[in-house]
């Protein structure tokens, strides 16, 4: 009789949690979606490991909403957009829906462009690279049951270890990174408080919201586990905001002290060439694809769900498509909107980038004012309701959004300085 191997404790441990992850890894590693790593790209480039500190606090705040996202949508089964309209009626959903959209779409589009620019990194025209992509992602949705399409998004998670490597192939100063990222330093500036709003803006996110409840939800978890759900969320938080801070981390190494500055993802990775060499350069670019085709799987979903719940129809991607003909509708129309824009030649992608950043400026506080009001209802929640720890963090994180989208927007209509 042959003697079973024995696995150690810590091993068995090890696969069960990774077993188990899922919604809060997902939602996180979307975030650093095309727009987030040139956010992060410019910031380490202007400047330096200085912008670190910021990374520990976001961290903080994106643990304490996801956590209250994933709570309500294990305790009642609902997504975020349901409970919405019913607490609050017809017109707020409807009013936070028309924003979502609007948003949700301007942020695909910029995802389809991120895959259009990797494409044109490595010479493939962006007429091959978005329309292949769409099919494929349109078909793993349409085919796929929630399963199914959570371990390919999962996979697409692993894209974001290129970032961790291409850091250690360029070896910086820890010592010095870690001395930085510990050290808070302030500039009153424009470009470095519209930076800071950008790292907020670009990490918790109201589709973010969206999505990790109404996946929570999907996924059927129920309340007895939730202790792994939230593992899952605080995993996923801190996990995406450590690939932010190895994104700051490379550009920083490299083009900060050469003062290169840059303003896109794509220029990042040209600009890594010469100083760190085309393999980092190839990292880089392959973590942004990666995170792009994460991202424009993600966001449509999220719009798709929200959409669905607040009007009542059926959706969830364990229901085929003839049970569920709105929802698969809404996904695709996105799909198809996105990278239509995309190719159009000359279309100013920027420029429609920021709109969506904005218009999820104005709506994220508003989502956040709701998402703390239902996690304190007692008819919702029972005894889940929020901790007074949770609501004090919850409040100041509010606050503190609400004026720096404030900032932002005047910020917006002041003359540059």
């Amino acid at each position: 009789m042959k003697k079973q191997l024995k696995v150690p404790f810590w091993l068995r441990k090890f696969f069960l949690f990774f077993s188990l992850i899922g919604p809060g890894i997902i939602t996180a590693s979307a975030d650093n979606d095309a727009p987030g790593i040139a956010t992060y790209s410019i910031s380490g480039a202007r400047y330096g490991y200085g912008f670190l500190w910021i990374i520990l606090l976001i961290t903080v705040g994106e643990v304490l909403v996801q956590e209250m996202a994933a709570r309500m949508g294990t305790v009642t089964g609902k997504g975020t957009a349901d409970l919405i309209r019913e607490r609050f009626g017809v017109r707020t959903s409807a009013f936070a829906m028309a924003c979502l959209l609007i948003a949700n779409t301007g942020t695909t589009l910029a995802q389809f462009a991120g895959v259009a620019a990797v494409g044109e990194l490595f010479g493939i025209s962006r007429y091959i690279t978005v329309p292949l992509a769409g099919i494929i992602i349109g078909l793993v949705i349409l085919r796929g049951n929630y399963k199914s399409v959570e371990k390919i998004l999962l996979v697409l998670c692993l894209s974001a270890f290129s970032y961790v490597i291409t850091v250690f192939v360029i070896k910086p100063d820890w010592g010095i990174i870690l001395k930085d990222a510990i050290t808070p330093t302030i500039k009153m500036e424009a470009n470095y408080l519209i930076a800071v709003l950008a790292v907020i803006g670009t990490t918790i996110t109201p589709w973010g919201i969206f999505y990790l409840q109404a996946s929570v939800a999907d996924k059927g978890t129920d309340v007895t586990d939730y202790k792994n759900t939230r593992a899952d969320v605080v995993f996923g938080s801190v996990w995406g905001n450590i690939i932010s801070a190895f994104i700051i981390i490379t550009t920083a190494a490299t083009l900060y002290p050469k003062g290169i500055l840059v303003n896109s993802a794509e220029e990042a990775a040209m600009a890594l060439i010469p100083l760190a060499g085309s393999f980092s350069s190839l990292l880089f670019s392959i973590g942004m694809l990666g995170a792009s085709l994460l991202a424009v799987s993600v966001l449509p979903l999220s719009t798709t769900y929200a959409m669905c719940e607040a009007f009542g129809f059926e959706r969830g991607l364990n229901r085929p498509v003839k049970d569920a003909p709105v929802f698969y509708s809404i996904f695709i129309s996105i799909m198809l909107i996105s990278m239509l824009f995309v190719l159009i030649p000359g279309i100013p992608l920027f420029q429609i980038m920021l709109i969506s950043q904005s218009v999820n400026a104005i709506l994220l506080p508003v989502i956040l004012i709701l998402v703390l009001i239902l996690a304190n209802d007692k008819n919702i929640m029972g005894k889940w309701v929020n901790t007074r720890l949770s609501n004090y963090l919850g409040y100041a994180l509010t606050g503190i959004i609400f004026l720096a989208t404030v900032a932002l927007l005047v910020g917006e209509f002041l003359p540059a300085t």
